[in-house]
Formats: structure tokens, C-alpha cells, sequence
């Protein structure tokens, strides 16, 4: 496929918007992936190049998160896994629909990304000792399924498993946001490796997408915005809701 500059450069835009998005309040998904819909790219190739950037823009946030020595390398141990497989298998899932049922599927669940985003975690203490139930049942059971929903899907990805950790181990807020956004890059690349095999990356718009969202992520992590998410957020659902109302034309009727 080939796409003038000007398309390039307002994706560029719309990824690095949602990177720093993404750093500051989460849901940065939610604009990459219908911006390449509205693009014109066909839904599976749109998944697979998204995946592409998101694996390095979540990366970016791995490499704050390790430095900062907050990921529980146990945890990640027994999620692994299932991460990868889970999300390796919901890419090769979705790759077997034909692209219109995709296009039709991802509009249809993009506000499941919305619900997860907009969950509020402020405030939110918890942190007991995990049990071996927690590592042997409940983190790979987690990993497995919302990796299954990243290679699918992807949007929200890492809201649904901080909240997962939160919920059902009872991590405190801040390990199970670090150790979600390990599983997330993990499950990041389980799923860009099935899209890579389908042939459903497009490599020269994925690379400067990627850039302009490692960008973003970088700058909105570097700023310490403490007031600003509420903004941020309406500003979120502002676009999302511009962006739905659009692929639900295009898509449905």
C-alpha cells in the first residue's frame, strides 16, 4: 500500500498525541487504531502495524519501570508465558475473519477500551504477599486471557491488567501497573510476531508511527503533569468519540 505525506504525517501526529496520552492517563489505543482505520488501511494490516508501535511505545514505559526497579521479576516469571501464547493466538484468531467482520468486530469493541481506561485507580492502596494460588493459577489465568484480547484486539490492554492484578492479587497500584506493562510488551510481541508471519505488518508506515509514539511516550513521562489528567482524559474520550462515530459510518452503514 502506498500513502502520501500528508496521511504519514497526520498519523505521525495521532500516534504521538497518543503516546503522551498513554504516559500521563492510558487509553492511547484508543486513538492509534481507529486513526489507521480512518486512513484507509484494511482492519488486519491496521492491527498488525498498530502492534508494531505499541510494542515499542510500551517498551519505553518497560524501560522507566525497570530502571526504577518496581517490576517483580517472580510475577513475571509465571506470567510470561502466557502472555505470549495468549496474545500469539488471539492475532492468528482474528487473522482468520474476513477483514469487513474485523473492521465491524473492532468497532464494536472499542468501547470495552473506553471502560477500562476510564476506571478510576487514584487513591486505590492495597499490597498482601502474593500466595502460590495468585502465581500459579490466578497471574497465568490473567496473562492468558488478556493476552488473548491484546493479539485480538489490543486497546486497553494494559488498564485491564492493572486493574486484573489489583483486583484478584491484591498487588498495590503501583507494582501491578509496572509489572502489567511488562505482560503488555510481552503480549505486544506475541502478537506482532503472528501479524509479522501473517504478512500484516506495513513496515514503512509502522516504523514513523513508531518513532512519533515513543516520542510522546517519552515527553508525557518526562513531564510531571499532576493536575492535568482530567483535561486529559476529556480530551481522550473527545477524540475516541469523534473517531467512533466515523468508523461506525464507515462500517455499518
Amino acid at each position: 500500500m502506498e500513502f502520501s505525506i500528508f496521511t504519514i504525517v497526520l498519523l505521525c501526529l495521532a500516534f504521538f498525541v497518543a503516546g503522551f496520552i498513554d504516559s500521563i492517563a492510558g487509553g492511547g489505543g484508543l486513538i492509534t487504531l481507529p486513526s489507521l482505520l480512518f486512513a484507509g488501511i484494511p482492519p488486519q494490516f491496521a492491527l498488525g502495524t498498530n502492534k508494531l508501535a505499541s510494542t515499542f511505545g510500551t517498551g519505553t514505559a518497560v524501560f522507566n519501570f525497570v530502571r526504577s526497579k518496581k517490576v517483580n521479576w517472580k510475577v513475571i516469571a509465571f506470567g510470561i508465558a502466557f502472555s505470549l501464547g495468549g496474545s500469539f493466538i488471539g492475532s492468528q484468531t482474528v487473522m482468520i475473519f474476513n477483514q469487513e467482520i474485523v473492521g465491524k468486530i473492532i468497532v464494536f469493541m472499542l468501547p470495552l477500551g473506553v471502560v477500562a481506561v476510564l476506571i478510576p485507580r487514584k487513591g486505590i492502596i492495597s499490597g498482601i504477599e502474593l500466595t502460590r494460588k495468585d502465581l500459579l493459577l490466578k497471574i497465568p489465568l490473567i496473562c492468558l486471557i488478556i493476552g488473548f484480547y491484546d493479539g485480538f484486539f489490543g486497546p486497553g490492554t494494559g488498564s485491564f491488567l492493572t486493574l486484573s492484578f489489583f483486583f484478584f492479587t491484591r498487588m498495590k497500584l503501583i507494582d501491578a501497573t509496572a509489572n502489567a506493562k511488562v505482560f503488555n510488551l510481552m503480549s505486544n510481541v506475541g502478537g506482532l510476531t503472528a501479524f509479522i508471519l501473517g504478512s500484516k505488518v506495513l513496515f514503512l508506515l509502522a516504523i514513523p508511527i513508531a518513532v512519533a509514539n515513543m516520542a510522546g511516550n517519552f515527553l508525557g513521562s518526562r513531564l510531571a503533569i499532576k493536575r492535568g489528567e482530567g483535561v486529559i482524559r476529556v480530551f481522550l474520550i473527545f477524540a475516541f468519540v469523534m473517531l467512533l462515530v466515523s468508523l461506525v459510518w464507515k462500517y455499518y452503514f
